[in-house]
């Protein structure tokens, strides 16, 4: 947009971790305003009674699309399942889009009713772009609708994206470790403190749903491949580390390595590569990823270390960019690194 008029934002699901968060980076931003922020469970709370870090004092409202559809976009912060209905109402009248759950995000429906519910407005899957901004970018400028990528995908696919682009995943697992935050509100709230504390825990081993995700990813940069994924919960309450094992089709030394990933993401200004193994305090709180790739010599493998917020770069933050870049904005607005 050449002109300063600020775009109007509705946030429908903001009571959650994500949704609370996007909340707090729409009122933030230069650009955007934040509409209205919309809840299922808390309407007639404050945000800031819900979260009082955030500093936002906006009370919720129950959505009411007749008067929350007058907004330039949405951020959908509903959970799987669930959000497609509303994306559909929101789109029919003519409302842009970044959608923070799975259901627009796998480009088969009968893949996404395998691993999660029956979809229910397959018709606006041609039209999603996949939101992962550094892979994407020029799509998600013209897009109507983004589906943002799960926490677990964006660090993987990032951390996998030159080597799938060169034709160079011959095999691949996926050891991920995430705080609790990564489960949602409604989980965490209920999940007692003594399961969490002390304690590291391997869960959907075989059968996690951001496998399918991942293996499409790939696969649509050059490297289709059976992904092995393995999610670890471990007892933080955010941040994603992300280790991938790579066997390459092609042998691949440090240099050469070094190489494709500096070409990949140079310029790139949330993709960090570092000269060591990155940790989660490195990016908490930014939409920063970090990344370390290592040539294993002995055993030929690929290793792979990607760090993000999943909060942030995972999920409320790489909205904000997809915003910026669907309203011509530039793409750091309002989360400068």
């Amino acid at each position: 947009m050449a002109d300063q008029t600020p775009i109007r934002i509705l946030v429908a699901g903001a009571s959650g971790y994500a949704g609370a968060l996007a909340a707090r980076l729409v009122h933030s931003h230069p650009r955007l305003d934040l509409a209205a922020a919309t809840s299922r469970s808390d309407a007639g709370r404050r945000l800031s009674e819900l979260y009082p870090h955030h500093r936002l004092d906006v009370v919720l409202e129950e959505l009411d699309l007749e008067r929350h559809a007058d907004v330039d976009a949405a951020i959908v912060a509903y959970p799987h399942g669930a959000a497609s209905a509303l994306v559909a109402a929101l789109r029919s009248r003519g409302v842009r889009v970044v959608d923070l759950s799975a259901d627009f995000r796998l480009s088969d429906r009968a893949v996404y009713e395998q691993w999660y519910v029956p979809h229910e407005a397959p018709e606006l899957l041609p039209e999603a772009v996949y939101g992962l901004t550094e892979l994407h970018r020029s799509a998600i400028a013209g897009a109507d609708l983004v589906a943002n990528p799960g926490c677990f995908p964006t660090a993987a696919l990032l951390a996998l994206a030159p080597l799938a682009r060169a034709g160079l995943i011959a095999d691949v697992v996926i050891d991920a470790k995430t705080g609790v935050s990564g489960a949602g509100r409604a989980a965490t709230d209920t999940t007692h403190f003594v399961s969490v504390t002390e304690n590291i825990l391997p869960y959907k081993i075989g059968g996690h749903r951001h496998t399918p995700e991942i293996e499409q990813g790939i696969a649509l940069l050059g490297s289709p491949a059976a992904v092995t994924f393995v999610p670890h919960l471990v007892p933080v309450d955010q941040g994603e580390l992300t280790s991938c094992y790579v066997m390459p089709t092609a042998a691949l030394g440090q240099a050469e390595l070094d190489g494709l990933y500096a070409q990949a993401y140079a310029g790139e200004p949330f993709v960090e590569m570092v000269a060591s193994a990155p940790g989660t305090h490195d990016v908490r709180g930014t939409n920063l990823c970090r990344i370390h790739v290592h040539a294993e010599e002995r055993t030929g493998r690929v290793l792979v270390f990607a760090a993000i917020d999943n909060l942030w770069k995972g999920t409320s933050s790489q909205a904000i960019q997809n915003l910026n870049l669907m309203f011509d904005l530039p793409e750091t607005m309002g989360i400068e690194p």
